[in-house]
């Protein structure tokens, strides 16, 4: 029995001479060393007492050291947990209990605070910490696990439904699947270059970038972040670009990035975020190039696509990929084209459920294997889907998922603050932008921005509100519930 996702991701590398990433600094890894960094860090693990299918935490910086941690859990046959390494002691505490990880790799400064009373390894930023002195040691050689196709492989965490995060439990085969109708839907080979300046503790930046890069052999420009002078430098090395809208805005707000600059790439793609109109079309304005958008999420991967080659439509997200089903629905009845419903995905990229929790899987995973991710849409008469709103109340800022809840019982225990309603607004740079309602306790005077400052200590920086008003009442409907549509109805021009 193989290890299908090592022998199609990372298997490949033993031997290369090429290079497999390509550092800021323009520095090179080739992937025969990559390899070897995989199976040393894998033999750490190992050693460690790490078995097939326990959970391995990582809440560290984007490095090569940290996807090479990424391959060696895939070679062990381990569930790889990434977490977001502006996540806080507390929110970080959430997932430890909730996923008990058997080992958590973090940065060095928080290895005490983070986890006194689990077994912890260390990964910085330039590469160092007791991980990789661990893997010094280590042959560079390891025998990959074997595993079967619906074994899990990773565990992302999303935003639920009444503030409580939870886990999405992705297998070998939903990954895989996924990367393979990717790259050739996008004809992405070994000759592609893709300029990486994406997370990689998030589904963009690690399953679908990493995973396309990696299974048809070719290079990535490895950046730590988004930074125009970074990505104009490294351009011209690069035929493909992944993406949030944030960074096609930022694009275009920098003169250096014209027609010629972008005249050798062959693809630009952007997801996590809707893509706003404007930028779509100014973006072709200057390039003469179209952004291919994508639809997907944490639970299923990618979902839909506009065309390689066809119509890219702007406001829309193509259609279904080969191998996946999308309708749109009412009261589980499938609905006509042109009608607005709720989505359902059905197919191999669809994830196994809930960790530990059967009753929210019950509720969004139906026997028949469609999915129901919130989302509200409609298929025009061309077969494009439309993403038309949320069911689920939740905020999508620069590609990062927040739950509104969360920050409601915040705002609502904070001295002077009666009640609060938060709400995603249209954002030219973001997306969306969290943006707070409050009202104030009978006789208090409120400083919303006093009361924001509040969150900074408690929340990972991408989920403080941009901004918050002081309201005598919140809108509210028959039954009491507060109408957040009104809310963002009066506030939607607020951001420009």
């Amino acid at each position: 029995m193989a290890n299908l996702l090592f022998d199609a991701l990372f298997a490949p590398l033993n031997g290369r001479t090429s290079a497999v990433l390509i550092l800021p600094c323009d520095r090179e890894i080739i992937g025969d060393a990559f390899h070897a960094q995989i199976c040393r860090i894998a033999n750490v693990l190992h050693l460690n007492g790490i078995q097939p299918g326990d959970r391995v935490a990582a809440q560290i910086t984007k490095s090569p050291e940290a996807l090479a941690l990424y391959g060696a859990c895939v070679a062990l046959g381990v569930v790889f947990l990434p977490l977001n390494p502006a996540y806080t002691d507390s929110e970080v505490a959430y997932f430890l209990t909730d996923a008990t990880p058997r080992l958590l790799v973090c940065d060095s400064a928080r290895a005490a605070t983070l986890a006194p009373e689990m077994p912890v390894l260390t990964l910085n930023s330039d590469g160092s910490g007791t991980l990789i002195d661990a893997a010094k040691t280590q042959p560079a050689t390891f025998t990959p696990t074997p595993r079967q196709p619906d074994d899990l492989a990773a565990l992302l965490y999303t935003s639920g439904t009444t503030g409580r995060s939870k886990g999405a439990m992705l297998s070998q085969d939903n990954l895989l699947s996924n990367a393979q109708t990717l790259a050739r839907l996008w004809r992405f080979t070994s000759n592609d270059t893709l300029l990486h300046a994406l997370p990689i503790f998030h589904t963009h930046g690690l399953f679908v970038a990493t995973n396309v890069a990696l299974l048809t052999h070719g290079t990535m420009i490895f950046l730590p972040n988004f930074h125009p002078d970074t990505i104009l430098h490294h351009l011209p090395r690069a035929t493909a670009m992944m993406g949030v809208p944030t960074f096609y805005t930022r694009l275009l707000d920098d003169p250096r990035f014209t027609k010629q600059a972008a005249a050798h790439m062959r693809l630009f793609i952007s997801g996590s975020a809707p893509l706003l109109h404007d930028t779509h079309r100014a973006f072709e304005a200057r390039t003469g190039q179209k952004i291919l958008e994508r639809y997907g999420m944490t639970e299923t991967n990618m979902n839909t696509s506009n065309p390689y080659m066809g119509e890219r439509r702007a406001g829309t997200v193509g259609h279904p990929l080969p191998g996946v089903e999308v309708k749109i629905t009412e009261n589980g009845e499938t609905l006509p084209q042109g009608k607005t419903g709720m989505i359902e995905v059905r197919g191999p990229n669809v994830f196994k459920g809930y960790w530990n929790m059967p009753d929210k899987t019950a509720a969004e995973l139906r026997p028949d294997g469609f999915f129901l991710p919130g989302d509200l849409g409609l298929f025009d008469a061309d077969g494009y889907l439309h993403i038309v709103g949320r069911q689920k109340d939740l905020i999508i800022s620069g590609g990062f998922n927040i739950y509104p809840k969360e920050l409601e019982l915040l705002l609502d225990a904070t001295p002077g603050v009666a009640e609060s309603a938060v709400i995603g607004l249209p954002h030219p740079d973001f997306g969306e932008a969290v943006f707070a309602v409050l009202t104030a306790v009978a006789g208090t005077r409120l400083d919303p921005d006093q009361v924001l400052k509040t969150l900074h200590a408690s929340l990972a920086r991408f989920k403080h509100p941009k901004a918050a008003v002081v309201v005598n009442e919140l809108p509210r409907n028959a039954m009491g519930k507060v109408q957040k549509n009104v809310l963002r109805a009066e506030y939607g021009g607020w951001f420009g």
